[in-house]
């Protein structure tokens, strides 16, 4: 499962976002440590589309993707050298598959903080890439007297002080020009900065959405690092409630998408994971799958038995099953098509595995 490493300052929001996402109720207050330790959860992905086929089903279950979400002390000026409680945490961050960087834009006079999104980015980005200067340091002290007897540590070595002078000048490397194989050379490192980002910026309830600070951050992050801007409050709020008392809300409200749907999609975009579906009457069922993965690899998500025994997989997408109104009518419609194992998955998919072991 893929886990997913919350940071922000102190009083960003940070837990906020981590409690609407994950259902949990973990403390929040307008002081700042609320979060002293690290809490990991389970977040739910919403899909329209496991409603869409459960509906036509009449599925018993619903099983929705799931992605881990780490929630870690807001960090300070300081913590990558151990100031406040961030730093003890940082590991963290390193095991995690991608970073959502929580930004403040909301302002209350009761909280204390900055309120600059952009400021709080810049605190972030410092922490981080020192704390990644921090590791990268360390690892060359071991790697150079290893590379002193073995010439095979060498290159290692040079990757890393490749890296080191990147991060001295206060550089995170996901903004460096970096050869693949520098980075392919440092990765048992686990440097936070090269981790693909997700930005959420907390704003006011009922604010637009400042589209050249959205800008700004997501040519900070890389351009391919998605921003949600959202008023974390209202949708810790909403995410409480039950299906039919928040859709009336968010009609009241005149909310269109729950912004919590557009930050779990983004998360599964950065991290490249499709989803495809099995669907009948006992359950519909939403699997996580690397992009690029084939028609057998896909069946080995659903079961070991399944890969071993691969024969062939009857595919249809999702929209032409719905529409169908049923995973019989597609067939009968001549939706549904055989394909061999290295048939490559697309995301949206509904499978069927013929199979024999």
């Amino acid at each position: 499962m893929d886990k997913l490493g919350l940071v922000g300052l102190a009083n960003a929001g940070k837990s906020t976002l981590f409690n609407a996402l994950t259902g949990l109720d973990t403390p929040v207050a307008p002081h700042p440590f609320t979060t002293t330790d690290t809490t990991i959860a389970e977040a739910v992905v919403p899909d329209e589309r496991v409603d869409a086929l459960a509906a036509i089903h009449h599925s018993r279950k619903l099983v929705y993707a799931h992605m881990q979400l780490a929630d870690i002390a807001g960090l300070t000026a300081g913590s990558s050298q151990g100031a406040g409680l961030g730093n003890r945490f940082l590991g963290q961050l390193r095991e995690a598959d991608a970073i959502l960087y929580v930004l403040r834009a909301f302002h209350d006079d009761r909280v204390p903080g900055d309120d600059d999104p952009i400021a709080n980015l810049d605190a972030l980005e410092l922490e981080l890439t020192l704390a990644d200067l921090a590791s990268v340091e360390s690892a060359l002290e071991r790697r150079r007297k290893v590379a002193r007897s073995d010439p095979s540590a060498r290159p290692e070595v040079a990757a890393l002080e490749v890296v080191q002078a990147v991060l001295a000048d206060g550089i995170p490397l996901y903004r460096a020009t970096l050869e693949t194989d520098v980075l392919e050379l440092v990765r048992s490192a686990f440097l936070i900065t090269t981790k693909p980002a997700i930005a959420v910026i907390n704003a006011d309830e009922g604010a637009e959405a400042d589209v050249a600070v959205e800008d700004t951050v997501r040519g900070r992050l890389g351009d391919h690092a998605t921003v949600v801007t959202a008023p974390l409050a209202l949708e810790a709020e909403l995410a409480r409630l039950e299906p039919a008392e928040r859709a009336e809300m968010m009609e009241a409200l005149a909310i269109g998408s729950s912004a919590l749907e557009r930050i779990a999609r983004a998360a599964f975009e950065t991290l490249e994971r499709w989803t495809f579906f099995t669907s009948g009457d006992k359950d519909t069922h939403a699997w996580t799958f690397r992009r690029g993965s084939n028609a057998q690899t896909c069946a080995g998500i659903i079961h070991s038995d399944l890969a071993r025994g691969f024969i062939r997989a009857e595919v249809a997408s999702w929209r032409d099953v719905v529409e169908a109104g049923s995973w019989t009518r597609a067939k009968a419609q001549n939706k549904v098509r055989l394909e061999g194992r290295d048939y490559l998955v697309a995301d949206g998919d509904v499978l069927e595995i013929r199979f024999n072991v």
